[in-house]
């Protein structure tokens, strides 16, 4: 009787797995990697700088979340160093061919990180790691809580300078208005507000730290 000989099967063989590499975004505020800005041609800490991108029609967009695809055109925080960009059209000189920068830009960039600032305090009080009001505020101070100092760069100078005086070596955000500090909380005026950053609370606080920094080099104090 003849033996039929079994057909070997191949074993298929798997696809090596691509490790996808996640770049950094704005949200990481420990990020410590060095950019060049467009206008001073010095290198610093990105968290020092903003983003932007040629986009659609060959337009400068500002890009503060970092997110956006194509090339990083950087440029340091600061209101008067992003007007120079425009003016000299030295975004045109970093993409290598005409572009478009509209004279608003600094603006747009200002609004964008309002914006953020905003989506911080938001989450944090969400996430119960904020507290508002002179009182809550100073109770949280006194009782040493790690955290983040936040003040509305049109609050009284009195009542600030006191805060500050109790902050003692935490972080203090002076960027956002007290019309747009209030309007996290529900409120019709706020000057004062503490994020804590315990636990999952100190991604956000590192947030806030950097891009109320920011939101000061791109905004007049009192606009």
């Amino acid at each position: 009787m003849t033996t039929l000989r079994q057909p070997r099967l191949r074993s298929r063989r798997r696809c090596p797995t691509r490790r996808l590499r996640l770049s950094r975004r704005s949200d990481d505020a420990t990020d410590t990697s060095e950019r060049r800005c467009l206008v001073s041609r010095e290198s610093g800490p990105r968290a020092g700088l903003v983003r932007f991108v040629v986009g659609p029609g060959d337009v400068v967009v500002p890009d503060v979340d970092e997110r956006l695809p194509g090339r990083g055109i950087w440029v340091t925080a600061d209101r008067e160093r992003i007007a120079e960009a425009v003016a000299k059209r030295l975004f045109a000189r970093a993409a290598r061919k005409p572009v478009t920068a509209d004279a608003d830009l600094v603006d747009r960039v200002r609004d964008q990180l309002v914006r953020r600032c905003i989506e911080a305090l938001a989450l944090a009080r969400r996430a119960g790691l904020a507290v508002v009001g002179q009182t809550k505020v100073r109770a949280a101070l006194v009782a040493g809580e790690p955290g983040v100092l936040v003040e509305a760069i049109d609050g009284a100078p009195d009542g600030r300078a006191r805060l500050r005086a109790l902050a003692g070596d935490r972080p203090v955000v002076s960027a956002l208005t007290a019309a747009e500090l209030a309007g996290v909380f529900g409120r019709d005026h706020a000057v004062h507000a503490f994020v804590r950053a315990a636990g999952s609370g100190a991604g956000l606080a590192d947030r806030l730290i950097r891009d109320g920094a920011r939101l000061t080099g791109v905004r007049c104090e009192i606009e």
